[in-house]
């Protein structure tokens, strides 16, 4: 059975793992996100029963199989059914919960099986490896766990199963139920059963809690909390970062080299993520990623920041091809690192500043932001100032292309338009007409070189002549109101040039790998938003409900989609995506006031 992205997600803010319909772990890296991928095969395709980089529960003869969260949690669950009628239950989940006054969240992963009816016959296959694939672990074993060791880290296996089962991948009757704990090289010193049912109910309330004070839109309630949930399990908790999704070098599109490596956090991400957090509610894991944020801010000599950073906020992320992984249905490379790291991209400090604004003017906040904070915002202000008409890489992260693109230039505006608006709100008037005036100047030059008379529409780059979906936001930002003419005149221009049935592309031109075949899920989205902002309603609906239609069985949006098959492709799940999701659902609802 070939690899696909119908596959659930499980995690607890500390690791996270993906699961396929027959419940093999395919994807797990340890000790966190951008870790080892002890469960690669994903990457590493394999025909039943061989290869290595997973953890397969086989029912023998299986001739059907289910898959659904229990509601409103992280929790997964798998029935499978044999050609006899006979069915087994596999409950996958993290523990997370508070313990001790703290968040309990173990590098753990937890596979419960029940034998719900007739003699169901399983097999155990544990096989993880190592160093990116590229070794397997050595064993060692005692009377009740198995220890997997690598270079740079032991998995323990406990289990309440036969060892010498486990090991050599023997066949046998499950007559009532079995448990497998995944976790770190120490002792558990309870009966397992016991210890992995209360951990199982820990987590279930837990998750219960934590959705219980999400504010959600009347309409799609169901869809919005299946996004929630997912955005909270691509957050490290331990440093407040979100990664940009679970997955490494997922391709774009076919055999089309476009594989990135995504377990890292993006600033572009860092506006867009934190107005749907805030629009949640959930402002523990808001403050959190803020407080990342301001520590890679602070962190940066001179205001450079860069696109994107480690989960710990570190700046080097150097990009590798790897020989070890074949790919994604064999299509390579597989790339660890992010040469983006690299790349010059201006929009970087708008992005950042519209993220951390909420710090002046969220009064639910523990730690407000003062005036050492904005004095720590004003040299982006002032690198906003010097680049916003220079060429860069662009929102789209070409890798041999520069040019002056409008969107950075606009997000060069937005830091400074904001600076001014956070100086006006903490009393200081002359910073505030200092950061106006530049704010003016940009928006000056952005108009006059970024505006087309032929086109009638801004175009993607100063003096130039074509698109690209990020134009979309030119009233999101704040850049344009939605009643001037030359934003609904831009969105003309990109219905007519970029969209392709019911989604945008986020350009057509030829970059550094050619034409982009399929559409980039969230440029839909921004269009929803534009066509909102617009009052045209019944399309942005419409529009919006097909994107939901093209989720994968658990609710799930990859980063990519081909407009003619409706098939997921790129890294997976995409925090981009769910974002849009659930800022376009909040916009277009009904309200609750009105709705009965």
């Amino acid at each position: 059975m070939k690899n696909s992205l119908e596959l659930g997600l499980i995690g607890n803010c500390q690791i996270g793992a993906l699961i396929d319909e027959r419940g093999e772990i395919v994807w797990n890296c340890l000790p966190r996100f951008d870790g080892d991928p002890v469960f690669c095969s994903l990457l590493n395709e394999h025909p039943d029963g061989e290869g290595h980089g997973y953890c397969a529960i086989e029912l023998l003869d299986q001739v059907s199989a289910q898959q659904s969260y229990l509601p409103n949690t992280a929790v997964l669950v798998t029935r499978l059914t044999d050609q006899h009628g006979a069915a087994v239950e596999i409950t996958d989940f993290a523990p997370r919960f508070h313990q001790y006054g703290r968040m309990f969240m173990p590098m753990m992963l937890i596979r419960r099986i029940r034998r719900i009816h007739g003699n169901p016959r399983i097999r155990v296959r544990v096989r993880p490896l190592c160093e990116y694939g590229s070794q397997q672990c050595a064993i060692t074993h005692g009377s009740h766990h198995i220890r997997y060791v690598a270079p740079s880290w032991i998995m323990r296996l406990t289990t309440d199963i036969s060892i010498t089962a486990v090991i050599q991948e023997i066949p046998f009757f499950l007559e009532t139920s079995a448990t497998l704990i995944l976790s770190t090289d120490e002792t558990i010193p309870d009966p397992v059963e016991e210890l992995s049912r209360r951990f199982l109910n820990e987590t279930i309330a837990q998750w219960h809690t934590w959705v219980r004070d999400l504010s959600i839109p009347f309409e799609w309630q169901e869809e919005v909390i299946r996004a929630a949930i997912t955005l909270k399990l691509n957050t490290f908790q331990d440093t407040g970062a979100i990664i940009a999704a679970m997955t490494t070098s997922i391709p774009e599109a076919p055999y089309s080299g476009r594989n990135w490596d995504y377990r890292y956090c993006w600033l572009r991400d860092a506006y867009f993520v934190v107005n749907a957090l805030n629009r949640l509610s959930t402002t523990n894991t808001m403050e959190r990623y803020l407080r990342y944020l301001v520590n890679v801010v602070a962190g940066t000599p001179e205001g450079r920041i860069q696109p994107v950073y480690g989960i710990d906020g570190r700046a080097r992320l150097n990009e590798c091809e790897l020989e070890s992984l074949p790919g994604y249905h064999g299509m390579g490379p597989v790339r660890v690192g992010n040469q983006a790291c690299e790349q010059i991209q201006h929009d970087v400090y708008g992005s950042a500043i519209l993220a951390v604004a909420h710090i002046f003017f969220d009064q639910r906040l523990a730690h407000k932001g003062g005036i050492p904070l904005f004095t720590r915002l004003e040299p982006l202000g002032e690198m906003a100032v010097q680049y916003y008409d220079q060429p860069d890489s662009g929102p789209w992260e070409t890798r041999k292309i520069l040019r002056v693109h409008t969107f950075s230039s606009i997000m060069c505006w937005a830091a400074c338009d904001r600076l001014s608006k956070i100086a006006v709100h903490l009393g200081l008037a002359e910073r505030a007409l200092y950061w106006r005036n530049h704010a003016d100047q940009i928006r000056e030059t952005i108009c006059r070189r970024a505006w087309s008379e032929e086109k009638q529409s801004f175009t993607a780059a100063f003096d130039g002549q074509t698109l690209d979906a990020s134009l979309l936001l030119i009233h999101d930002i704040g850049f344009l109101a939605a009643d001037d003419p030359r934003f609904a005149q831009t969105v003309a221009a990109i219905e007519r040039e970029l969209k392709q049935g019911s989604y945008i592309y986020r350009y057509i031109e030829t970059d550094d790998f050619g034409v982009p075949e399929n559409a980039f899920v969230v440029c839909t989205f921004w269009y929803i938003y534009a066509l909102a902002a617009l009052n045209r309603g019944d399309e942005a609906r419409r529009l919006f409900e097909n994107l939901l239609a093209h989720r994968n069985r658990h609710g799930f949006l990859a980063e990519h989609i081909d407009p003619r098959t409706g098939e997921p492709w790129g890294n997976y799940v995409q925090t981009y995506s769910m974002v849009g999701l659930i800022n376009a659902a909040i916009r277009l609802s009904k309200r609750w006031d009105s709705a009965f």
